[in-house]
Parts: C-alpha cells; structure tokens; sequence
C-alpha cells in the first residue's frame, strides 16, 4: 500500500482548481479586451434592444406581473433581460454552482459588463427540497436538482443584468414590449385555448381564471389577455404563485378565495414598471 496515495489524491482536485481558475482570468481579461476595441455604440444597441421587443414571440415573456402590499407591480422578465443584455454587447452572465453538500447548493448568478469593468455577483444558497400541499421532499435526483438551481439561479441572473443596464432602456424596452402586444393580441379561438391549457400546466384551471377575470373564456377581452400572459410569466418565473392570483377551492367548505387580490391589468397600466422585482424572487 502507497502510504502517499491518499496525499496524492487531495492534490489533484487543488491543481484542477488552480488550473481552472487560471483558465477562467485568461478568457475574462481576453473578453475585456476585445470589448475595449470593439466599444458599444449606445444608441445602436438600444435600437436593436427596440427592435428586439418588437418581435411578438419575445413580446408575450417580456413582462411579468406580481403583488406587493396589495399593488400590482411589473417588470422585465428573464427572457427580456437575456434579450437586452446580448443586443447591449461586451456583456457575459450566468450561473455557476460553487458546491454542493449536505443537502444544499451554493450558487453564483452574475453579470459582467467587459466594456466598464464592472460586474454583479449575487451568492445564495439553494435547499434541495420541493414543498409540496402533502409537505414537501428532499430531492436526490441530480436533474431535479439542476433545474432548482437553474430556476432560482435566473432570477439572481435577471436582477444582475438589469443592474448593469441604464433604467431608461430598461423601460423603453419594457414600453414597447407592451406596444407589441397591444397590437399584435392574438384573440383567436385557438389561442385562447394554448393560454388555458398552458394555466392548466401550473394547476390553474378554466374555472379559475373565469372567476378570475369575472367572465367567461368566450367573452374574454384583449385586455384580459394581455394582463393573463404577464401572470402566466411571474408564476412560471417563480416571482409569485397561482394562490395569490386565483381563487382555489377550500376543501372543507367548497368556497374560493384568492391570497392575495391584486387586479389583473392591461398593458401599461401597472404601477413601478421599472421594478427588477429582485426582493421577490429573494423570497421565494
């Protein structure tokens, strides 16, 4: 037996790591240089930030809606903020697991404009367990735990990005990304039912939303639609959950109440459109 191997074995992860890392500095510093001769032109990255939000598909996931002190707040979701931060330029971000033990995930989310050197790093620590109504699980499974750490590590993403990029882009992008969707509204029959079967997929039925929007699917208006989609974007971003937007069923009495009841609204009618809405994703 080689009383040096297990010496010999502790070495190698650190000379991995110190490899690693040097490998890591190497590309940044080369980013960074890149980014110094090739500068971004400011106004030409907001036009295509512009004309990026003029796209319905991008339009439909750029907003999401959520409740705070009985207000309905909205804002750019991931998908806009990715969006914006690959037509501003000479930016990187992402998520990266720093380590896993005992049961939880120490995640880095970070954005990092080249061009100024500036960057923002958020640090947290993801629990591997899914609540559930029967009280919840530790999870094992390594894809489950990867898609938790991807979903909780996005947000972080998105409020990293949204720090680094001028507010008044921000809302500009936010602005049009309304406009688009005011104007090109999809109202056909079938539409209408990917919306309710897309609700069904995070546990809000037909009836829900009905007693949600106080008329029947049939009847439903362009504003509704609109209000239903940003919604749909802050449940499935995990900024708020399907309870404190529709009435769910008490099992003892059969009646319906709704945690928290903030209105859905049309486009541009929401209030601090310029939120990263980062306190809420913190919660969750």
């Amino acid at each position: 037996m080689n009383p040096y191997g297990q010496t010999e074995e502790k070495e190698e992860p650190a000379a991995m790591v110190v490899a690693t890392q040097a490998r890591e500095v190497a590309e940044i510093q080369a980013a960074m240089a890149i980014a110094k001769k090739f500068p971004r032109n400011e106004k030409a990255c907001a036009d295509r930030i512009i004309l990026a939000c003029q796209r319905n598909s991008l339009a439909e996931s750029a907003t999401y809606e959520y409740s705070k002190g009985g207000t309905a707040i909205t804002g750019p979701s991931i998908r806009l903020a990715e969006a914006m931060a690959m037509a501003w330029g000479n930016m990187q971000f992402g998520v990266r697991e720093l380590e896993q033990r005992h049961g939880e995930s120490t995640v880095e989310a970070f954005a990092i404009d080249l061009e100024n050197n500036v960057r923002c790093v958020k640090v947290f620590q993801v629990r591997h367990h899914r609540d559930t109504k029967s009280g919840g699980y530790t999870i094992k499974d390594q894809r489950e735990i990867y898609e938790l750490v991807a979903n909780q590590g996005s947000r972080r993403v998105r409020a990293c990005i949204l720090a680094l990029i001028p507010g008044d882009v921000v809302e500009a992008a936010v602005d049009q990304c309304d406009k688009t969707l005011s104007e090109h509204c999809d109202m056909s029959t079938d539409n209408i039912k990917k919306m309710v079967d897309a609700f069904s997929a995070l546990g809000v039925t037909k009836e829900m939303i009905e007693s949600r929007i106080q008329r029947s699917i049939d009847a439903i208006t362009k504003a509704n639609v609109i209000g239903l989609r940003k919604v749909y974007n802050s449940i499935k971003d995990g900024m708020s959950s399907a309870k404190e937007w529709f009435p769910v069923p008490d099992e003892k009495t059969g009646t319906q109440t709704v945690k928290k009841n903030a209105p859905i609204q049309s486009a541009g009618s929401s209030t601090a459109a310029n939120s990263t809405g980062e306190n809420a994703a913190e919660k969750k």
